[in-house]
């Protein structure tokens, strides 16, 4: 729960209804189970012999060195080729994190190459797996994830078995690995819209490792970004700023004002959901001066979705996380003035959180009315991602409950999110 709803609660602007959420505050706060006359989780006694996973161990602890080897390791796990059970594999959260992005940035990468027996790797090759991705990468936009988890995942381990089995230099090995890391933050992505958030992280931390192999930072500083929303998503906003911050010290210089301003969006979202409002506003202004300079040749292609309407939309959600909702209502109106019309889900998000906004601030009516219009749209995507965003909307309507088109919502949106 974000600083600005605890706030709310205990000032009485807000009440807990749901019944999930009211076990998971008093656990979060240590209530003592025998005095609570709720099914809270009692602390389970661990057997001796059962040893934690440790997901930095091995081949896969970030001090030892980055070798070609460690990061077809480190594939391996994200794509299920190890021993590690992906269904109870630890997210690398707190210092754990650091000290990946750490080494991330600090370590030397070995090339990757391989010029034993094996086919040619050739140009044209590349750029077919390029394409792949990319298409990948649009169908996402437009549609959700859906099944592209499994079809990033299958891309991924093919580019697995390429770079083990293929010969080739250090050039073609860079835009290989190149290739890897870009398809691996996208196969994370789909993963983590498909609402398998753990897995997810195993994705982001092999194209670090890959963007490591392949020399470019801005594909780091990509993987980086999705391991901030990670964080702010999951629990965990100090990781968002941490992760966001490190990437923007990698890229200072090389002149990417798009990357950038991306990057301090990602970086205020974890501020927001910490509390901390000036840190969050300054960070969402810095991001829009960078986003009217425009983008530059040193841009990655791969980010075309940076635009005003993308500051905003991020603006909107600080401010809900700060308890802001009449702000957000403005931030996130002119967002939608400046979406793609063929990314959906994105407009999804975003109405959803404008219905949340207008709920909050006392506008029923106008909140309901968006809400039927971001369902509309979750009926025609398959993104776990989106139909959170919905639950949390509906759970606004608590107050409203017993009114005939609130109960006509929450039919619609239960429909729309277990389908």
């Amino acid at each position: 729960m974000s600083q600005g709803f605890l706030s709310m609660l205990e000032s009485g602007a807000r009440r807990l209804t749901n019944i999930d959420k009211i076990i998971d505050f008093l656990t979060g706060l240590e209530a003592p189970a025998e005095l609570v006359p709720l099914p809270l989780p009692r602390p389970a006694a661990q057997p001796a012999t059962q040893m934690p996973i440790a997901p930095l161990g091995g081949d896969l602890n970030p001090a030892l060195p980055w070798t070609a080897r460690r990061m077809v390791t480190a594939l391996n796990e994200a794509v299920g080729g190890g021993a590690v059970d992906r269904r109870r594999f630890l997210t690398v959260t707190g210092a754990a994190l650091t000290a990946y992005v750490h080494h991330w940035g600090t370590q030397e990468a070995e090339a990757l190459q391989r010029a034993e027996a094996g086919s040619r790797i050739s140009r044209s090759l590349l750029d077919t797996l390029q394409g792949t991705t990319d298409e990948l990468r649009i169908m996402d936009a437009s549609a959700g994830s859906g099944t592209l988890a499994d079809l990033g995942e299958a891309h991924l381990e093919l580019l697995k078995r390429i770079a083990q089995k293929a010969s080739y230099g250090e050039t073609t090995g860079r835009r290989l690995a190149a290739i890897v890391a870009d398809t691996a933050t996208q196969t994370g992505w789909f993963a983590f819209d498909s609402g398998q958030h753990d897995v997810a992280q195993g994705y982001f931390l092999a194209a670090l490792r890959a963007a490591k192999a392949s020399k470019d930072i801005r594909l780091g500083a990509g993987a980086l970004s999705y391991i901030a929303i990670h964080g702010y998503s999951t629990g965990a906003p100090q990781d968002a700023v941490t992760a966001a911050q490190a990437a923007r010290e990698k890229i200072k210089g090389i002149g990417t004002p798009s990357l950038e301003a991306m990057l301090l969006t990602r970086q205020a979202r974890g501020h927001a959901k910490l509390g901390e409002r000036q840190a969050a506003l300054q960070a969402l202004g810095r991001a829009a001066d960078l986003c009217a300079v425009g983008r530059s040749e040193n841009d990655p292609r791969w980010l075309y979705w940076i635009n005003e309407g993308e500051i905003h939309g991020q603006a909107g959600s600080c401010h809900l996380d700060l308890g802001e909702p009449h702000r957000a209502i403005d931030s996130l109106a002119r967002a939608r003035e400046s979406l793609n019309p063929t990314d959906h889900r994105t407009r999804g998000l975003i109405l959803s959180r404008s219905a949340t906004a207008q709920i909050r601030s006392g506008d029923a009516e106008a909140g309901i009315a968006t809400a039927h219009t971001a369902i509309d749209l979750a009926e025609q995507l398959q993104s776990a991602r989106l139909n959170e965003h919905i639950q949390t909307m509906t759970d606004e309507l608590t107050p409203i409950i017993r009114a005939p088109y609130a109960r006509d919502l929450l039919e619609r949106a239960t429909a729309a999110t277990t389908g």
